[in-house]
């Protein structure tokens, strides 16, 4: 978890970037899109975001601590990268332990696939396709020119977005920085994207036929899950019939390629992706009714009734929409351990201007509460409900309040004196789903198949779904079908 009194400087560059390229640069043709562009980012600049807002990036999500299958993303990412109009360029793949079915890229080479997609994929063809795809958007420089055009524009990247409202920084991950990097692109450049996606694959000798299926699995999430529009689609908007163009594009690809032998590997990346974390990892932090728990620290909050609950690997943050608390670890190495001293610490340091509070025990820790004057904090200036609870060592729970969180009702108060270990040892010793393979016998269908299956954690047609197949489908014999088990604590 991220300390919220720390500034993210990313936003603040980019409206930095100079306009003299506009000036002195004039056109110059992208060898990826054959187009010429102006562009106010040069090439360096880009590499700049990316590497700053990678660090935001992985703090936000965390990575997926699985160093066989992220070597195996990295290779194919490599192989592909070789292939691109940007093969010399210091490429970054990332395995993100998030379970939202999405990949997405940032300028300057830094590629982000979820376990959640990945899952949701059958074959190493169609890792290839997507993590091509996102290549696509680097080589085009997709995101320079979404810069370009809003400063061209007279709007500026960050209009209407770093003067929003102050909940929904809280309330809504990546607001700042990289959450202005990952809105949706254009459908010229997802046809872009898809095109080049294609052609780094076919040189690279995957078989682009994968592709369209990708696509339908994608346009199916909704149906099959009953979730919303999938983030995948969401930020990569459907320029038309996707899975019908990019059809065309396999088609024509492979018939004036000379190569006789396409590469797929179905059954070796279900291998790979075998017992891999299937949606929400409870170790991590889950949400039952308006109780978080969180195994991996031993701990649970009781949040105020109806309000949404955002977790992430930096924080987790609650909003009604008017009011907001969010809860991080605060770290400390010149500071004390005690949080009454680390209060007048933060003041000798300047990171607050004035605190008005005390010190009392929150189930059987050392905390401090009260209200803290900020001029430095990553929230700005301004008033804010703060409070300190012992963790470890120069470590803290950090809760912060911005305006409303603490009305009549003592909304703020009773959150942070609810933060304790859990009681239940059964929330305590919750385990994450998992995925296993099965192997299909012949002549029976999907449905037939799930019904001789123990622990399923999932409907029968989200299985289906899962194996880009519907419930009826009859898999070959000897087929890899994925199934996804609840785990039982030992």
């Amino acid at each position: 978890m991220r300390p919220v009194f720390r500034r993210r400087m990313a936003a603040v560059f980019l409206l930095a970037l100079p306009l003299a390229p506009l000036v002195f640069g004039g056109c110059a043709t992208n060898p990826a899109t054959g187009k010429k562009e102006i562009s106010f980012v040069s090439k360096s600049q880009e590499k700049e975001i990316g590497k700053s807002e990678d660090q935001h990036i992985l703090a936000e999500y965390g990575t997926y601590g699985d160093t066989l299958l992220t070597g195996y993303l990295t290779e194919v990412g490599n192989r592909l990268a070789a292939q691109s109009e940007l093969p010399s360029l210091e490429w970054h793949f990332r395995l993100l332990d998030s379970d939202v079915v999405n990949a997405f890229a940032l300028p300057g080479g830094y590629i982000y696939i979820t376990r959640g997609i990945m899952a949701a994929l059958n074959s190493e063809a169609q890792l290839a396709g997507v993590v091509g795809h996102e290549i696509g958007h680097v080589t085009a420089r997709h995101t320079a020119q979404r810069i370009t055009n809003q400063q061209l524009a007279g709007v500026g990247l960050m209009a209407g977005m770093i003067l929003s409202p102050e909940v929904a920084r809280y309330g809504q991950a990546l607001q700042t920085g990289a959450g202005l990097l990952l809105l949706k692109f254009g459908r010229e450049d997802e046809n872009q994207a898809d095109g080049l996606g294609i052609r780094y694959m076919v040189r690279a000798g995957w078989d682009p036929r994968e592709v369209p299926a990708t696509y339908d699995m994608l346009g199916r999430l909704s149906s099959a899950t009953g979730e919303a529009i999938p983030s995948f689609l969401s930020t990569h908007p459907d320029p038309g019939d996707r899975k019908a163009r990019t059809s065309t594009l396999a088609v024509q690809a492979v018939t004036t390629s000379t190569n006789a032998s396409w590469v797929v590997r179905a059954d070796d990346y279900k291998r790979r992706i075998d017992n891999m974390v299937y949606g929400i990892d409870p170790e991590a932090g889950y949400l039952e009714d308006n109780i978080f728990y969180h195994p991996g620290l031993n701990i649970e909050i009781t949040w105020p009734n109806g309000w949404k609950v955002t977790n992430s690997a930096a924080n987790v943050s609650a909003t009604d929409g008017a009011a907001a608390i969010q809860l991080t670890i605060e770290t400390t190495t010149d500071g004390p351990s005690d949080p009454v001293a680390y209060v007048e610490h933060l003041k000798q340091k300047g990171e607050i201007t004035s605190a008005q509070g005390q010190g009392r025990p929150i189930n059987g820790q050392p905390a401090w509460v009260g209200r803290v004057t900020s001029t430095k904090g990553g929230q700005g200036e301004g008033d804010f409900a703060v409070a300190f609870i012992a963790k470890g060592e120069k470590e803290f729970y950090q809760f912060v309040g911005i305006p409303g969180a603490t009305d009549a009702n003592g909304r703020f108060f009773n959150v942070v004196t609810s933060l304790g270990p859990i009681k239940d040892p059964a929330k305590r010793n919750a385990r994450a789903d998992r995925l296993d393979l099965v192997t299909a016998p012949g002549g029976k269908t999907y449905t037939e198949i799930f019904s001789g299956e123990k622990d399923l954690a999932l409907p029968f047609d989200k299985l289906a779904w899962l194996n880009n197949a519907f419930e009826k489908d009859v898999p070959a014999k000897g087929t890899l079908v994925k199934v996804v088990r609840r785990v039982t604590p030992a």
